[in-house]
């Protein structure tokens, strides 16, 4: 006489996929097919010295809808490998860039 408990089926959400790393930058450029290269601007001390240096570093991140625009600040999430490099994806655009217009007279 054996009693079988069954667990509930929890479906993953977005609130629990564990802790992701997220970084902000802008977008570079974006002439590749659903992928957009992101600078992420990191400053810190200098270990030595103690002045201020700022790093600069390129993430390529998955665009599913090709959204971001080059200039945009975007906010970009860790996520599997999806190709060589590309291993962060696209969650919003938190800025869009200015768009200058050139008046050709």
């Amino acid at each position: 006489m054996s009693e079988t408990v069954t667990q509930p089926v929890v479906t993953p959400t977005v609130a629990a996929r564990g802790n992701r790393k997220e970084r902000v930058g802008e977008v570079v450029s974006n002439k590749m097919a659903k992928t957009i290269v992101v600078r992420v601007e990191r400053r810190f001390p200098h270990p030595q010295f103690k002045k201020i240096v700022t790093s600069y570093k390129k993430f390529y991140a998955h665009d599913e809808k090709n959204d971001a625009k080059v200039g945009d600040t975007v906010r970009i999430e860790e996520t599997r490998p999806l190709s060589k490099l590309k291993c962060w994806r696209l969650v919003e655009v938190v800025e869009r860039a200015v768009q200058e217009t050139s008046a050709a007279a």
